[in-house]
């Protein structure tokens, strides 16, 4: 999850990603680095039926996505918006946006989740099936560990790439909005760990990027991850999502927010994030009549020159 679902919550879960609890948040951090190729996981390769515009997003995703090189002094890479087309040649920017969704369950919600409260959403999840709409879900090791049948079915349909954003869903960096805090020495073992769980679920299409929970990190966060061989991720358009029950606010908001090459976060959490589908129901057909297309981050970066 992002920062801004912290504020309102010690650790926000479920499938989904940043939001503002109460008032926008601010983009993240930036750092960047060249672009080249790290290992990756598998990927699935099976065909699937898309929306004519998001064809090519919703193919399988390459057996090598693409990833960006290490930073100085081998630092993980981070990726942000890819500014797309146009420049001295006068093209027309290329309408793309990157819809992704953390599947937020912190190490230690396990009783929450036992005693009914759901950090899945499956109906969001349907709706994207449903509006073929190409999404790159960052997902804890521990939401799949919980749900490991809603694991493997979105990590099996190739709609959809499933990257990683730690097992524990604790921080990376202090102060981190109350997160508890992952030691530098254990961080790579965290990644690590939900990659684990991820194969242990029969998860497919995994791709080699990592979003840090709450979207904190710092120099020492980035040297320290550098073993586990992940690009991180973050974001330019914050949903405004985490705890929000107007989902027409959350719309705008997104709406408001995106540009060619965009990267949106949001949340797929029924417990912690109730108006996101009702959002995506909106934010989806008025992109779409924007001339937007869907894709997935594996190809908002290969397009920016990742390899």
């Amino acid at each position: 999850m992002t920062v801004a679902g912290v504020l309102a919550c010690t650790a926000l879960t479920g499938c989904g990603g940043g939001g503002s609890a109460p008032g926008a948040l601010a983009p993240p951090p930036k750092a960047s680095a060249p672009p080249s190729s790290v290992p990756a996981p598998d990927s699935a390769s099976a065909p699937a039926t898309a929306h004519a515009s998001d064809s090519a997003s919703a193919s399988a995703s390459p057996k090598k996505p693409p990833t960006m090189a290490p930073g100085p002094a081998g630092r993980t890479p981070v990726f942000e918006r890819r500014a797309t087309g146009g420049g001295a040649a006068g093209r027309s920017a290329e309408k793309v946006v990157a819809l992704t969704f953390d599947a937020d369950m912190t190490a230690d919600q396990g009783p929450r989740a036992a005693s009914g409260e759901r950090f899945d959403n499956p109906d969001l999840i349907a709706l994207l099936r449903r509006s073929k709409v190409p999404a790159t879900v960052f997902m804890t090791g521990r939401w799949a560990e919980e749900y490991p049948a809603q694991a493997k079915a979105i990590g099996a349909d190739p709609l959809f790439e499933v990257a990683n954003h730690s097992y524990s869903h604790h921080a990376f960096s202090s102060p981190c909005y109350g997160l508890p805090v992952v030691e530098k020495a254990a961080m790579t073992a965290d990644v690590r760990r939900a990659f684990t769980a991820f194969r242990k679920a029969g998860v497919r299409n995994v791709v080699p990027y990592f979003r840090f929970p709450g979207g904190c990190y710092d120099d020492a966060a980035l040297r320290a991850l550098a073993p586990a061989n992940v690009t991180a991720v973050q974001w330019d358009v914050v949903s405004g999502d985490a705890f929000a029950t107007d989902a027409d606010a959350v719309a705008r908001q997104v709406l408001d927010g995106v540009r060619p090459g965009s990267l949106v976060v949001m949340h797929c959490t029924r417990s912690a994030a109730p108006a996101t589908e009702a959002a995506v129901r909106r934010i989806v057909p008025e992109l779409r009549a924007r001339g937007y297309r869907f894709v997935k981050v594996s190809e908002l970066m290969g397009n920016g020159g990742g390899r």
